[in-house]
């Protein structure tokens, strides 16, 4: 009876947050309510074990970086600067802002990246007039392609390295940097390709963007040092962070509050805490109960221990199916749970007579990060993305993104099974 109506709750929940007739957030708060009313969950075993708190806290002290130093006019100097860079053409425009995008992500992490670029979007597509949706789409597929490649990059990869002792850093680089970087290149030459014919910028917004001072732009420069050098500080205890041994989120709480102590007199806590997109913190809070759910009943464990019972211990078969089972469900489900129950099922295989574990872990990274590119709810960046788009008045549809992540992961999971095939599995 749990079991049904714990698939109950979560589907019905998912249709309304696809449906988007009511606030995804409200939405799905209300379905993890209702999991604790139908006793799947109770509210401690949520709070404690289901609710990544890291990564609440982790998007709050982001969302606070980004806010004050919104307020210097540092994005808008940027966002200048690269459109003068392009010379106010659209296109090379979505390039730029992508590489820029999957580098940050790559080397700091998706989630902070986002944070920082999608202001830079809002502000360049406003000077040239055109719509923002393309390139808020183009910065989610980059984020989370750019943040397959490192151990910080995306939470999964964070909880392999953090399993597995001998995948370091460069480890992730060196077996996931290359495929990567070819995933990226065609996702963004598919992309440009679809939007080749709808991006145009007058000669005149052009002629008038080339006349602009970045300089301009930066109203209060006091402001602008303080909180250039905390975010370089914060930046730099991300890069640091596996030398530091102390985790982002602290890094990140760090940076958000000694931001904050800094620069109270030129901005009151209390708008700091009204600019924070506290929709999509709490979007997060819901989607975690909701998932929780599942994970209580057994149902994301059954999937994962099915996999090795369905391939018998085929080292090739078992690498294939985690790659897209763990893509596909990272799609529907927050990948951060799915990857926690993967973890040990993975391990587990060692004990069944599996000696070289390695391609398994790269298939579940690449799955599990590619994967959030399936959907609007596959990933963090995403949902951050598309909150700060219905705030600046720029929304897109869960189908919207669908159309175009949708295919971007399924050309990912292809290229990816070629790639694990030809490098690790060929001679076995």
């Amino acid at each position: 009876m749990a079991l049904m109506l714990t698939i109950l709750i979560f589907v019905v929940s998912y249709v309304f947050i696809i449906s988007e007739k009511y606030n995804r957030a409200l939405v799905a708060c209300l379905g993890g309510v209702a999991m604790l009313f139908a006793g799947v969950l109770n509210l401690n075993t949520a709070f404690i074990e289901h609710i990544d708190w890291h990564t609440i806290v982790l998007l709050l002290s982001m969302m606070i970086l980004v806010s004050i130093t919104s307020q210097s006019g540092f994005f808008e100097y940027v966002a200048i600067t690269l459109a003068r860079f392009v010379k106010g053409k659209p296109l090379p425009l979505l390039l730029v802002i992508s590489t820029l995008t999957a580098v940050g992500s790559a080397f700091l992490n998706n989630v902070t990246t986002v944070l920082l670029i999608v202001p830079i979007v809002f502000t360049l597509t406003k000077l040239l007039r055109i719509s923002a949706i393309p390139y808020l789409l183009a910065t989610i597929l980059a984020s989370n392609i750019g943040g397959t490649a490192t151990l910080i990059g995306d939470p999964p990869n964070l909880m392999i390295g953090q399993a597995v002792e001998h995948l370091t850093f460069n480890a992730f680089l060196i077996h996931l940097g290359p495929v990567v970087l070819f995933i990226f290149l065609i996702i963004m030459a598919w992309v440009t390709f679809l939007y080749r014919g709808q991006l145009h910028v007058s000669k005149d917004q052009r002629h008038a963007l080339m006349e602009l001072n970045p300089r301009d732009y930066l109203r209060d420069r006091g402001l602008l040092v303080k909180s250039v050098l905390v975010l370089a500080l914060t930046t730099a205890g991300f890069l640091l962070q596996p030398l530091l041994h102390v985790e982002l989120t602290s890094i990140a709480m760090a940076g958000a509050l000694l931001l904050m102590f800094l620069t109270h007199e030129e901005q009151q806590t209390e708008e700091v805490f009204q600019a924070i997109e506290w929709v999509t913190l709490f979007f997060f809070v819901g989607l975690f109960m909701l998932v929780g759910g599942l994970k209580e009943v057994g149902i994301i464990d059954q999937i994962a221990v099915s996999i090795f019972a369905y391939t018998e211990g085929d080292l090739p078969k078992t690498a294939m199916l985690i790659l897209w089972v763990s893509g596909v469900l990272s799609g529907f489900v927050d990948n951060i749970p799915f990857v926690a129950a993967m973890i040990p099922v993975i391990l587990e295989f060692q004990e069944l007579g599996m000696t070289n574990l390695d391609p398994l872990w790269w298939a579940l990274a690449l799955g599990a990060c590619l994967g959030g590119n399936g959907t609007l709810i596959g990933a963090s960046s995403n949902v951050i993305v598309a909150g700060m788009a219905v705030k600046a008045k720029q929304p897109f549809s869960y189908v919207d993104f669908l159309k175009i992540g949708g295919p971007a992961a399924i050309i990912s999971f292809v290229i990816s099974s070629f790639y694990i095939y030809f490098r690790y599995l060929i001679h076995m």
